[in-house]
């Protein structure tokens, strides 16, 4: 498979599509409450990669959290278990560090964190990615990881790695991503991966 183009299809090109990486979703989200991916997720890709450009929340010191659906988003709430470790550096230099985090989740319904605290000033979002493997599958548990750098709101640049299994042999086809509390702006991309 050719770096160039799987480079330019992850990378953000609008309109490319190759045998091997298709881009199969791009939205620009104003004030929204959620941002849910109903279609496009079935056994045509083995991986789904998601990115996040300059998501901000309204509300200040929010999560970034996700949950999927196997019934076409109908509801959300799959048993999934996740790890959490972060890189930090205060602005004031009074704190650096690289640290797992207890914020991981163990065989929970609800809504998994990607962040913690992400500010909601003019000079604060995030942007990163999820990586979702085979989720049209019904014989496995589907596998995903993701990194995600992000300013908190108390005036630190994170960046924050979450990888975890979602323990569910049904197939994955929906995706939900929003803020523990308040709406947001940002963009979200899909692409799938052969």
């Amino acid at each position: 498979m050719p770096l160039g183009a799987n480079k330019a299809a992850i990378m953000g090109v609008a309109g490319v599509s190759t045998a091997s990486v298709v881009l199969l979703y791009d939205t620009d989200h104003t004030d929204a409450a959620s941002a849910s991916i109903t279609s496009g997720i079935t056994s045509t890709y083995g991986e789904y990669i998601f990115k996040f450009y300059n998501i901000n929340p309204a509300t200040d010191q929010q999560n970034f959290t996700f949950q999927t659906s196997t019934d076409g988003g109908s509801s959300y709430g799959m048993t999934a278990t996740t790890t959490f470790f972060r890189a930090r550096h205060n602005e004031a230099n009074s704190l650096a560090s690289i640290d797992y985090r207890g914020e991981d989740e163990a065989q929970v319904t609800s809504f998994l964190k990607l962040t913690l605290g992400v500010g909601n000033g003019a000079d604060e979002s995030l942007a990163g990615e999820l990586h979702l493997f085979n989720p049209a599958s019904t014989t496995y548990v589907k596998h995903f990881y993701s990194r995600i750098n992000f300013y908190e709101g108390a005036n630190s640049p994170m960046d924050a790695f979450v990888a975890g299994y979602i323990n569910s042999t049904s197939d994955v086809d929906a995706i939900q991503f929003k803020m523990t509390s308040g709406n947001f702006d940002g963009t979200i991309k899909m692409w799938g991966v052969k």
